[in-house]
């Protein structure tokens, strides 16, 4: 029987850099919520381990072998004798290296897919284990909830249940490499930038009071980003003008940014204008979780 799970896109609502650490390692604090847009992965369990890849940004996901699914079922195997595995397809949907964890969720999906076939738990430590060594952002994306994430990603809050946040995500298909943004950051081991403490956030607030929290926080990677993907400025300048969007950032190191609304027509017309606008861009109305 064929498993199926989605791989929705990452969000960070807000980024801030708290310092670098003496390992090198910068140490972040973000709220994290999922998009409704995701890509979609299969498991057709079987004796060989497979992968297709397809969709719409299939070109730019990067050779069969590095992808994440595969370096997911691999490192699973190695850590459980006798791992059931089979044929993965992966249909790409997300754009890729676009500050959305495509890949991180990609790999987080293939978890819950191999967790499903051979009846193991999400919190199983082997699981937890391979999630934390295939990047930052795997973790939060085991379980796709809003959340807040900290250290490097592998500090994980208590689940928040977020108000309905009706969103632009819009990509100009410009590449940004994580590593590239951060090294502009400029920021050497044991330095802080000192800007204060993240904004508390509570579990069920309301549309107008987490846009209030929203506001008061930030994504730290934004004027970096702009510098190594000009467009990205541009980006955000096109979705504040719309009709109608409360809060624009940009989510990750770039160069995906998003625009919150408060209803769903709002959001769907402002992304119907700027595909209009911009035939090259990748905009896409969805919601927040």
């Amino acid at each position: 029987m064929t498993l199926i799970e989605r791989a929705p896109a990452k969000i960070n609502l807000t980024l801030h850099v708290n310092g670098r650490r003496a390992d090198g390692y910068h140490d972040l604090e973000s709220l994290v919520a999922f998009s409704g847009v995701a890509d979609l992965l299969t498991l057709e369990p079987g004796a060989r381990l497979s992968l297709l890849v397809d969709g719409p940004t299939a070109d730019a996901a990067g050779s069969i072998d590095d992808n994440l699914v595969m370096k997911t079922a691999r490192g699973l195997g190695e850590r459980i004798d006798g791992l059931k595995i089979g044929a993965f397809r992966l249909t790409k949907r997300l754009p890729v290296a676009a500050g959305v964890g495509g890949g991180s969720s990609d790999a987080a999906a293939a978890l819950r897919l191999l967790s499903r076939a051979n009846a193991i738990s999400l919190d199983d430590p082997r699981v937890l284990a391979v999630a934390r060594s295939l990047g930052a952002d795997v973790p939060v994306c085991v379980q796709a909830r809003a959340r807040m994430m900290t250290g490097v990603g592998e500090q994980l809050g208590p689940a928040f249940k977020l108000p309905p946040l009706f969103a632009v995500l819009v990509n100009p298909g410009v590449a940004v490499e994580t590593r590239a943004v951060f090294t502009r950051l400029g920021l050497k081991p044991g330095d802080t930038f000192g800007f204060g403490k993240h904004p508390a956030i509570s579990d069920a607030m309301s549309f107008d009071a987490l846009i209030s929290v929203l506001r008061k926080g930030r994504n730290d990677l934004e004027d970096v980003a702009t510098v190594v993907a000009p467009v990205v400025s541009h980006l955000l300048a096109v979705i504040s003008a719309a009709r109608g969007c409360r809060l624009a950032r940009m989510s990750g190191s770039g160069a995906t940014c998003f625009g919150l609304f408060e209803t769903c027509a709002g959001a769907a017309t402002a992304a119907r204008v700027i595909r209009r606008d911009h035939p090259g861009w990748w905009a896409k109305a969805t919601v927040l979780r």
